[in-house]
């Protein structure tokens, strides 16, 4: 293989950083990390409120999986570090405000990703999905609408949704466009469908760029449903939400098959949250694996956002991801 694979992830969370993880060891390759920036809740919605700059979140995550010098743990523990105490401070992530400090220097959040990229010597570059400052809006099946990611996180209503669109109208940032049309794979997933997903993949001009482009698409499906927004939801359910908004069929799917630990369990149903049923049959794009990472998580009583259990384990992705591309190469 002379030439390097050009991949490119899109999402947000923790779900992107987790395959940027898994990507970053693989040699020979070109790795774009799109990342949704819509968030509006902990300390990327104070920041965004108090700046009017674009929410830095789930781009710190994705900076902070893409660090691979020497110094990398360390940048990454800097990047995630929250303060416990302060005046301003408190509950702040000191990656969120270097990031926004970079956005206020260079004038914009792709100016802030550029040079984050080049201080943290990133294997890869981080995008935005667009420069626009949103909100997602969502629209419920009785016709109900409501703005604001946090508020979809916080809807226990359990009304299934038809679909999401960005508030004001948006547009693709163009180095993302590029990074689609000319990508070689694409790694959608996994994350929220509707919250960190979806919301990349509705912003006018992503369908477009998926129609251009000749790359075979992964989708890494998700784990768990999310009571607020994936209720009920199973594998198939996910999977037509993705190629309505994509315009066209993925080629591969990848689908957990390791048993949860029930301890696990336990705790995502005590909010409604359960596995991801994979319906999904004899579909000769499936492939089934162990994939899954739990995760002690240490909440910080100044962090305001529920976080996860359960992750893909990037070492198990890392195998999967490479098994396709030598295949097709």
């Amino acid at each position: 293989m002379n030439e390097k694979l050009k991949i490119c992830t899109i999402g947000g969370g923790t779900g992107t950083s987790v395959v940027a993880a898994a990507l970053r060891e693989i040699d020979h390759i070109q790795l774009k990390a799109i990342v949704s920036v819509s968030d509006n809740g902990g300390s990327t919605g104070r920041l965004r409120d108090e700046f009017g700059f674009l929410p830095v979140g789930d781009l710190r995550q994705a900076v902070a999986a893409l660090a691979v010098s020497k110094e990398g743990d360390w940048i990454r523990k800097l990047l995630l570090y929250r303060f416990e105490k302060g005046s301003g401070l408190e509950g702040h992530n000191l990656g969120n405000l270097i990031l926004t400090s970079l956005q206020d220097m260079t004038g914009s959040t792709s100016g802030a990703m550029e040079v984050a990229s080049s201080v943290f010597r990133l294997k890869g570059s981080v995008l935005p999905i667009t420069n626009d400052n949103t909100q997602i809006e969502t629209k419920y099946e009785d016709g109900s609408t409501l703005v604001g990611e946090n508020n979809l996180d916080e809807n226990r209503s359990g009304k299934r949704i038809e679909g999401i669109r960005l508030i004001p109208s948006s547009s693709i940032y163009i180095k993302s466009k590029e990074a689609i049309e000319e990508a070689d794979y694409i790694v959608i997933g996994p994350g929220d469908l509707y919250a960190s997903v979806s919301a990349s993949l509705v912003v006018p001009g992503t369908r477009e760029a998926f129609e251009v482009t000749k790359a075979k698409i992964i989708y890494v499906m998700s784990l768990m449903t999310k009571y607020s927004q994936t209720n009920g939801f199973s594998a198939s359910d996910h999977l037509k939400v993705i190629e309505k908004e994509i315009g066209r069929k993925v080629d591969f799917i990848l689908v957990n098959n390791e048993k949860i630990p029930d301890d696990i369990l336990s705790m995502y149903k005590k909010d409604g949250d359960l596995p991801v049923i994979d319906d999904l049959g004899s579909d000769e794009r499936v492939l089934r694996a162990k994939l899954i990472k739990p995760v002690k998580v240490v909440q910080s009583k100044k962090d305001t956002v529920v976080r996860s259990y359960l992750r893909h384990d990037a070492d198990k992705l890392r195998e999967v991801f490479r098994e396709i591309c030598h295949k097709e190469n």
